[in-house]
């Protein structure tokens, strides 16, 4: 059986080429993301073993944003004391922070959220061996930084020139004394490194005569841990030491868990794909067997079982899949290496590596591809088993019966019912009904793919009156044809229906966000202009608090400085306000006494706060500060619950005495006039045109949450791509395959006057016709998931209320229309270009 499947895969080699394809790009989506992780983990962990080579012990402090009273890191005493210990060859004192440097146009160099400063710490021999100086030399004197080699080319920087550099505070002018490479990690992913003198460091980003970070070299001989043992007692509190080793294992693990996430992810991506390409390898082999049906039969009258046809079928998918696997497992080393280079064109540095091929990869693309295919091959190898040998040897194809018809629409009911009722109870229970909603869906998604042949005919047959209106003998036999056979319809649309499920969903759910999200703009923000470092998330210094205050044309200024206390025993974030500019700029709506007037030991608490510890105007609350210092505050007002706001309100003159840096991540403006271009200017110029600070109006802030929600659905339509590549070949399958099959019926029309250009036409129309049925589907249930979804995550975004994009969706059918178009084109050809008497004799 093994050498005649063999025999009908040779003869049958251009039918069988789409499921070749559907397999191999479905195989090649899941090798490419395991060699290209794989290879990526091994960059990561050979690049994090040689940075902690000649660390012996690690210490890392938390210090930029601790209290006033504990040490906020490693003091220099305590750094000489380490350096003393027996089997310390040198302990070198790091800090660090954000620091973005300018380039000659003005604007921020590098990939924003990776730019950092550190200092330059030389050892003995006036070098720091973390980094190689390529030009100059490393900075010694306060106006002086060093770069590393990205950054200052592309800044176009040489040694000696003038650099303009904003950390979180004003920018200010260094003088670039030298160029350097590195290893680091930040830089290898786009970012900037700025080097300052140890002192200037210290001052910016921590405290003078403070380090945050440690690294302890051993003298040749000496036991990591026993100095691991002598160091830890030297430290203040709160500090964590380690050795070198147990920090690259550390790493190694992080690393391994952050792929972890991107491989399933990716993964996950790849399933739809194969799953859609389910219904193409099905269809295929379900047509092969209805056009050998007498060659089966035939075997079957010579004495082969049931078992040895259904054992043929199957032996011709194996082999399809053997094939296919192989190509794709090929191709996928390509999509590796492609990715690869993809991510260093947006800006990644990845650390140098090879290739790595491992047998997981390999196993897992030979598995997966034999695998999809069997299955898919599974129902069409037993359908081929039953038909019997005088009945199949009197018909040229074989037909689904109506009885297999009825139970697969009565199953196909019952599983949808039973999804679409446990959406409605997930979305019905709100927060806690997600699971039940993933569940439903599923069920949903496989009902309705059982139930598509029985839709089939009756969506289509209303558009049937409009397609022979408007092309005629052309039209009226494109949806004859599209409803002759619904099983093949059926699955054709169903790969075309996942996709845009998927894709539907998405769309709806991140329109919803995006429109959720400027109505909380619009409803929240008072203020003119909303004032934030421009990528990483660190916060603004106090400096840049008091020049907004100084600038022209500003009429209220308040900062959300971030903060946290203990108000009675419970845990309570806090944000840090001016009392008498908040209301001008966030719209807080008072309950209670006065916001304006909250003054020194004075606090505000929203009213479902207030409500549930029983607080009021005039309270006394017990309170422990950041720096666990301990007092007593008032409540001096409630204002309505607001999610724009933290639960309490504090003036920063009660928190800033117990932060070492109080941390503000936005400040906002209010200017006379409103947003105009001039206020604007103004801003930025009290700023001193600072490239790492970001001055938003409202609709900036709009279109910075619409850009990130336009930028993650781009991706996933990206990943989705593949699926619905997959699909569009289900179709060109589809049509080709049926245009074989039809052949003396092609002939026949003409023969009787059908010309050329009205064969193309009822192809392509047919193929529209299957695509845009596929289509209409996916919208109308990815609508539906979407709004159920939308129901568990109204409470966490009070102003979320569905939104249906018609725009994107009118964009979808369009696509699922030129999809038919370009589907129709070979299969429109190879029909239109028959030999009209040989196709009526051909059997």
């Amino acid at each position: 059986m093994f050498k005649t499947a063999l025999r009908n895969v040779l003869a049958h080699k251009a039918r069988l080429l789409m499921t070749v394809l559907a397999v191999m790009l479905g195989v090649a989506f899941v090798s490419g993301t395991l060699v290209f992780t794989d290879t990526l983990g091994n960059a990561f962990r050979n690049q994090s073993s040689k940075s902690y080579d000649k660390v012996a012990v690690a210490v890392t402090t938390y210090g930029s944003r601790d209290d006033a009273e504990r040490e906020p890191g490693v003091s220099k005493q305590t750094l000489q004391k380490i350096e003393k210990l027996d089997g310390v060859a040198s302990a070198t004192g790091r800090v660090d922070g954000f620091a973005g440097v300018a380039g000659t146009d003005g604007k921020l160099i590098g990939q924003g959220w990776a730019n950092k400063g550190g200092n330059f710490a030389p050892g003995q021999g006036g070098n720091d061996p973390a980094y190689t100086f390529t030009q100059g030399s490393g900075p010694v004197e306060d106006d002086q930084i060093a770069l590393d080699k990205d950054t200052a080319d592309k800044g176009k920087y040489a040694v000696g020139d003038t650099v303009r550099v904003a950390t979180n505070g004003p920018v200010k002018q260094y003088k670039l004394a030298g160029v350097f490479t590195t290893e680091d990690g930040q830089v290898n992913a786009g970012g900037s490194l700025v080097l300052f003198d140890t002192a200037v460091a210290q001052e910016l980003y921590l405290k003078p005569g403070y380090f945050q970070n440690v690294s302890v070299a051993a003298a040749p001989g000496a036991d990591a841990q026993k100095i691991l043992g002598e160091v830890k007692p030297l430290l203040p509190k709160d500090a964590s030491a380690k050795t070198g080793q147990e920090l690259a294992d550390q790493e190694a693990k992080d690393i391994e868990k952050g792929l972890s996430g991107l491989n399933q992810t990716l993964l996950a991506f790849a399933a739809i794909a194969l799953f859609v390409g389910i219904f193409l390898i099905s269809n295929t082999f379900t047509m092969l067997v209805a056009q050998r049906t007498r060659e089966l039969a035939l075997m079957r009258a010579v004495g082969a079982s049931r078992g040895q046809v259904r054992r043929s079928v199957l032996a011709e998918a194996l082999v399809v899949g053997t094939i296919a696997s192989a190509i794709g497992f090929a191709l996928g080393l390509g999509l590796a290496t492609g990715l690869r280079s993809a991510m260093g064109a947006f800006g990644a540095k990845l650390p140098d590596g090879p290739l790595i091929i491992s047998a997981t990869p390999v196993i897992a693309a030979l598995a997966v591809g034999v695998f999809v295919t069997l299955i898919a091959a599974l129902l069409p190898a037993w359908r081929a088993a039953k038909i019997p040998p005088v009945a199949a040897m009197s018909s040229v194809h074989g037909v689904a019966t109506t009885k297999s018809l009825v139970v697969r629409n009565s199953i196909g009911g019952v599983i949808t019912l039973g999804g679409a009722a446990a959406v409605m109870a997930g979305a019905a229970a709100g927060k806690d009904g997600k699971m039940l909603i993933g569940l439903g869906a599923f069920l949903a998604l496989v009902g309705i793919i059982i139930l598509i042949p029985l839709l089939s005919r009756p969506v289509i047959a209303l558009v049937r009156p409009a397609l022979s209106k408007a092309f005629g003998v052309s039209g009226k036999l494109a949806s004859q044809n599209a409803v002759r056979n619904p099983r093949r319809t059926g699955a054709t649309a169903s790969a075309l229906a996942i996709g845009l499920t998927l894709v539907t969903g998405l769309s709806v759910l991140g329109v919803t966000l995006g429109s959720a999200i400027d109505k909380m703009t619009t409803d929240n923000i008072k203020a003119d202009y909303m004032v934030q470092m421009a990528a990483n998330g660190s916060g603004l210094d106090k400096d840049v608090l008091s020049a907004l205050r100084k600038a022209p044309g500003v009429s209220a200024v308040s900062p959300k400085e971030s903060s946290y206390l203990q108000l009675d025993g419970s845990g309570q974030s806090v944000a840090g306000v001016t009392p008498g500019d908040i209301e001008k700029v966030i719209n807080v709506e008072p309950v209670s006494g006065s916001l304006a007037t909250l003054g020194q030991g004075q606090i505000a608490v929203d009213d479902k706060t207030a409500a549930k510890h029983g607080w009021k105007p005039g309270s006394k609350v017990a309170v422990e500060f950041a720096d666990q210092k301990k007092g007593s505050l008032t409540i001096g007002a409630t204002y309505k619950e607001n999610e724009f706001l933290d639960s309490v309100l504090a003036p920063t003159s009660v928190l800033d005495p117990h932060q070492t840096k109080p941390y503000i991540p936005q400040i906002f403006v209010k200017t006379d006039g409103g947003a105009t271009s001039a206020n604007e200017k103004a801003l930025v110029s009290a700023l001193g045109d600072n490239p790492a600070i970001s001055i938003m109006d409202q609709q900036d802030i709009r279109n910075e949450f619409g850009g990130m929600i336009n930028t993650l659905l781009n991706i996933m339509y990206g990943l989705l791509a593949m699926a619905l590549l997959i699909a569009v070949l289900g179709v060109v399958n589809t049509l080709a395959m049926s245009v074989f099959e039809r052949q003396q019926e092609i002939g026949m029309l003409r023969a009787i006057g059908l010309d050329r250009r009205k064969v193309k036409r009822m192809i392509r129309l047919e193929a529209i016709v299957i695509s845009m049925f596929g289509a209409v589907i996916g919208i109308g249930l990815g609508s539906f998931l979407a709004w159920a979804i939308g129901q568990t995550i109204k409470k966490s975004i009070p102003n979320y209320a569905l939104v249906i994009p018609w725009d994107r969706i009118g964009i979808f059918l369009l696509l699922a229309g030129l999809v038919g178009v370009l589907a129709a084109m070979w299969p429109a050809r190879s029909a239109a270009k028959l030999n009209m008497l040989t196709a009526i004799k051909t059997e």
